[in-house]
């Protein structure tokens, strides 16, 4: 988990300035920060789930519901008027929410791997913004202690690393938790993963892994045999170069080139023309026109 120390100088710079944007990480999952003169109002990040996936989590609003309010306020992704209106959450509620969305994401940024921070103003604002924001450096020392009490539990857990699988056996009785991760843990799935099918904060999913590990609850595949490879004992040999094919066989030449013989195909004596061939024309309109036909033709004699 070394993104805590390439994100904790940008954070810390952008409230010492009173910055007004979002601070653009890059990296593994990497997110987004935004500020509002010097406070952090929103964070997001594709490694944990939103404040919309915590709040139907909770209970408080169903799935339809939740798309009604949605074409109620014209398709805005966070309507929040139409949750208070409805009497669904409150606005302590949803700024509690809110506010656990936003840890949870900053600490899924830090626990990955940041490549660079870049700030960004005038682009479109966060989805669902605190109306007073949290300080960076307050935000900085929960992420820092998020990170130190993952590392002290007996079997650490990296949020988006190990892949659980239930174990064959396992106590009973079972937190309501435990059970739900239980039914989703497949042995492909990380914590993060389990997290976003939950519907739970990614720190509390991976911490809650992490326990269920020790207690022998879940357990991760082991990695795969090496295969081995087996080296004659001459060494390896060299592939010789395939031979080129050979070249196509020329036809044979004739011995002797046949030759032509002048008027062999009588063709010269069927359109000769005679000397007087006002002599050979018959007379009267038919017989011209047959003796026509035949001179064309080559039978006229």
């Amino acid at each position: 988990m070394s993104g805590y120390h390439e994100l904790a100088p940008a954070l810390a710079g952008c409230g010492r300035e009173g910055f007004t944007g979002a601070l653009r990480v890059a990296g593994t999952p990497g997110g987004s920060v935004h500020f509002s003169n010097g406070l952090v109002v929103a964070a997001e990040s594709p490694g944990s789930p939103g404040p919309e996936a915590l709040l139907l989590r909770s209970g408080r609003v169903s799935g339809e519901q939740w798309a009604e309010l949605t074409r109620e306020s014209g398709g805005a992704p966070w309507p929040v008027a139409e949750l208070v209106a409805h009497g669904h959450v409150g606005g302590a509620t949803l700024r509690v929410v809110c506010l656990m969305a936003l840890h949870d994401a900053v600490f899924a940024v830090a626990a990955g791997l940041v490549d660079d921070c870049l700030r960004a103003t005038g682009g479109p604002g966060p989805t669902a913004p605190l109306a007073v924001g949290e300080r960076p450096t307050r935000l900085l020392q929960d992420t820092a202690r998020r990170i130190a009490a993952l590392r002290t539990l007996p079997h650490p857990v990296h949020p988006d690393r190990e892949r659980p699988q239930p174990a064959p056996r396992r106590p009973d009785p079972l937190t309501p938790l435990q059970a739900e991760l239980l039914a989703h843990a497949d042995g492909r799935s990380t914590a993060r993963d389990l997290a976003f099918r939950t519907g739970r904060g990614v720190y509390t999913v991976t911490v809650e892994v992490a326990r269920m590990l020790a207690e022998g609850q879940l357990e991760c595949a082991p990695d795969p045999a090496p295969v081995r490879v087996r080296t004659p004992s001459e060494g390896v040999r060299r592939r010789a170069p395939a031979l080129p094919p050979p070249p196509p066989e020329e036809p044979p030449a004739p011995a002797t080139l046949p030759r032509r013989r002048p008027g062999a195909s009588g063709i010269g004596e069927a359109l000769a023309v005679p000397e007087d061939p006002e002599a050979l024309a018959p007379e009267g309109p038919e017989a011209n026109r047959k003796w026509f036909f035949r001179l064309r033709n080559g039978t006229a004699r």
